[in-house]
């Protein structure tokens, strides 16, 4: 099990950027792969799979973001960010960042076993 904590989220402007960090600790962090989420106000409990990355480096990212959204990782500081540029008000959400051993569990839509408490995103236009 690893513990999250996420941060970074602020109110920008259209076409601004944002970076959120996403910081593990506990169970060997470095051993999972980490995803990043968000949900909006309209969207109940679901939650969208925004960008995810494995131990190795390998990332996916959902069609909305691609080309705009880069996942990285810094094991040595068990850290993964998401670097958002060019944000549209449609990208405002609350970002989770969550844990899972397995990249494929995560890319093939199993839910993540843990997860931060998140960090707020406001695009305005």
């Amino acid at each position: 099990q690893v513990q999250l904590k996420e941060s970074g989220g602020a109110s920008v402007q259209t076409g601004g950027s944002l970076r959120l960090s996403c910081i593990a600790s506990g169970d060997l962090p470095a051993q999972y792969a980490i995803a990043w989420y968000r949900q909006t106000p309209g969207s109940g409990n679901e939650r969208e799979k925004v960008a995810l990355i494995s131990t190795g480096g390998t990332t996916n990212y959902a069609d909305s973001v691609e080309g705009r959204f880069t996942i990285s990782r810094d094991n040595a500081e068990n850290t993964v960010s998401l670097q958002m540029n060019n944000l549209e008000p449609g990208d405002s959400a609350i970002y989770y960042c969550a844990a899972n051993r397995l990249f494929r569990d995560l890319l093939f839509g199993s839910q993540p076993a843990d997860w931060g408490q998140g960090t707020q995103v406001v695009v305005s236009s």
